[in-house]
């Protein structure tokens, strides 16, 4: 009885499965846009390079579509929170698809509440990172004094690779 059970079961699945129409198997997995590990050294180095040109000691993350760490540099004396910082500033590019600032501005009636998210912070220093469109990442700089010179030199890094962003065989 269970083997008839079993092949009743088999007999059922085969043919849903050759029901199926085509265009439903085909839409069975997407493509995703991912920065490569070289890129994402570049960014962070550009952003961290540029604060340090202005006399600042930072942290310069660059995270995946996912919020994932991608690159992390913390330069010698920037405190070990600005990576935190940094991490939490990424998320909320991540969560909104728009700069952490802009976060804070566009939804200033529940920036508060946003703050308390796990991992997502509504302060300036982060920007998006997009591809032909596509968000592909984020780029977070935390430890100059005050936000607006986080995003400054978080847009540094992303300047100094913007012609392979442009132009990404993506």
């Amino acid at each position: 009885m269970p083997a008839k059970r079993f092949l009743s079961y088999a007999a059922v699945l085969v043919g849903l499965a050759i029901a199926l129409p085509v265009s439903a198997q085909s839409n069975a997995t997407v493509e995703v846009r991912r920065l490569s590990l070289d890129l994402a050294q570049e960014i962070a180095r550009g952003a961290l390079e540029e604060c340090r040109a202005r006399g600042y000691q930072v942290t310069a993350l660059v995270v995946d579509r996912s919020g994932d760490t991608q690159a992390l540099l913390r330069d010698v004396y920037a405190p070990r929170m600005t990576m935190e910082i940094a991490r939490e500033k990424a998320g909320a590019v991540i969560l909104s698809g728009t700069s952490s600032a802009g976060l804070d501005a566009n939804r200033s009636d529940i920036a508060a509440e946003l703050d308390h998210l796990d991992e997502v912070l509504t302060l300036a220093g982060a920007l998006p990172i997009e591809v032909q469109g596509s968000l592909v990442g984020a780029i977070s700089v935390s430890g100059a004094p005050g936000g607006d010179i986080d995003a400054e030199c978080a847009q540094a890094g992303l300047d100094g690779v913007s012609e392979q962003l442009n132009f990404a065989g993506f």
